[in-house]
């Protein structure tokens, strides 16, 4: 199976996503800046989540450079990262809504586990379509990125339990990790056509 059909329907959930979060900000009323400090809270939390849906799908569409056919292993696991990226705009508005309570940070954090978990089976399906000589294996190496971060959105989930800006903290800190592109793939795909 083409893969353009996979990467348009991601390319248009993802922009669904992020209408939605957009959608959430709600104009203050009042006309003066001091009007604006009720939306910062939910300003703040839309602007993070922003940035992790823009990771995601920079990523995604770097990975799948490296695909030729998709098959339904790939599609199904596609599937499942959309299904928690679609959950973040109801965890942001949430958090946004509320100032970031301890619950609503929590829920937060287990919806970037999950889609981290799951972004890292579409990663696994595609490397076992591809096989033993996978591009996307070569590319991503050891791959320490991909591990640290589930292993810091524990630590944020839990960090959260005992102090709700533990959690904001090493939730920032993962986008911050990821912000800077990742050239792995680029580099790779680029060292083939050579």
């Amino acid at each position: 199976m083409n893969k353009g059909r996979l990467e348009a329907f991601t390319d248009g959930v993802l922009a669904i996503i992020i209408t939605i979060m957009v959608l959430e900000l709600k104009v203050p009323h009042g006309g003066d800046f001091k009007d604006l400090q009720g939306v910062f809270p939910v300003f703040g939390s839309y602007v993070l989540s922003f940035i992790y849906v823009a990771i995601y799908w920079n990523n995604h569409h770097h990975m799948m450079q490296t695909v030729k056919e998709v098959s339904g292993t790939i599609l199904w696991a596609n599937i499942h990262l959309l299904f928690w990226l679609s959950l973040i705009p109801f965890v942001t508005g949430w958090m946004g809504e509320n100032d970031f309570t301890t619950a609503s940070v929590f829920l937060y954090g287990i919806v970037l586990l999950c889609a981290a978990i799951a972004y890292f089976i579409l990663q696994n399906a595609i490397i076992k379509n591809q096989g033993k000589d996978s591009i996307l294996k070569a590319a991503l190496g050891r791959d320490i990125k991909g591990k640290v971060s589930p292993i810091l959105y524990v630590c944020g989930i839990v960090g959260t339990l005992v102090d709700v800006r533990i959690g904001e903290a090493i939730f920032v800190l993962v986008a911050l990790l990821w912000l800077i592109p990742d050239k792995r793939i680029e580099n790779k795909l680029k060292d083939l056509s050579q």
